[in-house]
């Protein structure tokens, strides 16, 4: 599900390398190491093991106190904006990146620093969101849409950019099923790499990897069902 203007393969690497961080007293990552090349990556763990963090530190959004992340050889701590044109970032909560009145102003709007004419900013507008099923909505009030339509307009905003990886941070959980499945089958056919957290373990069934946080350490990284098992272990 792209606009046409680009083909994707997994090429880079994103690196994170010795990383630590706290929030005041709380240590939330402990000297993380790992690569990131395969192209559907699952973070999995129980909530405050650390992953929402991790899912940050990978554009930049958090710095890392100690280590550093890499994307494409770009480092977040110094090449901040350069990293977030790679990598997309979608929230678990869609109305914290929803920050325009309409629909079709909402896509528009993340594709201001491309410097592109009207009609073709337009034109890429209302391609991606018939792709995404938002066309009909385009005149809409943002606000007024269904959880789903919410959460795919998020994901619309930021793939209309075609950044290399997308990073998402549990975004079915405030989801019914119905949607929640929507998503999920979407982020399966994107030609992206996709880095997902989650809790919803049958989602990552056909991932290539996992990685199972707890106490801010990645326990496990392996095959998804090996992962799902250890999570269990954990849990019980």
């Amino acid at each position: 599900m792209t606009s046409g203007r680009t083909k994707f393969t997994v090429e880079h690497v994103i690196e994170v390398e010795g990383v630590s961080h706290a929030y005041g007293d709380r240590q939330v990552l402990r000297g993380v190491d790992v690569g990131l090349p395969e192209h559907r990556i699952a973070v999995i763990g129980a909530n405050g093991s650390g992953k929402s963090t991790f899912a940050r530190l990978l554009n930049g959004l958090v710095i890392p106190d100690q280590g550093r992340v890499r994307v494409d050889g770009l480092d977040t701590r110094s090449d901040g904006a350069a990293v977030r044109q790679r990598v997309g970032f979608v929230f678990t909560d869609p109305d914290a990146q929803i920050v325009m009145p309409t629909v079709a102003e909402d896509v528009a709007f993340s594709l201001r620093r491309q410097k592109l004419g009207r009609s073709e900013s337009d034109r890429l507008v209302a391609e991606q969101l018939a792709m995404f099923g938002l066309d009909e909505h385009a005149d809409h009030p943002a606000h007024l849409l269904s959880g789903g339509q919410k959460q795919l307009l998020a994901l619309c905003s930021i793939l209309v950019t075609e950044p290399k990886v997308l990073i998402c941070d549990e975004p079915t959980t405030l989801l019914d099923l119905r949607n929640s499945r929507r998503v999920s089958e979407l982020l399966a056919t994107l030609p992206q790499q996709v880095i997902l957290v989650t809790h919803d373990l049958e989602a990552i069934r056909d991932f290539e990897r996992a990685l199972v946080f707890d106490q801010g350490s990645v326990v496990f990284d392996g095959p998804p069902a090996a992962a799902v098992d250890h999570y269990r272990e954990l849990a019980a």
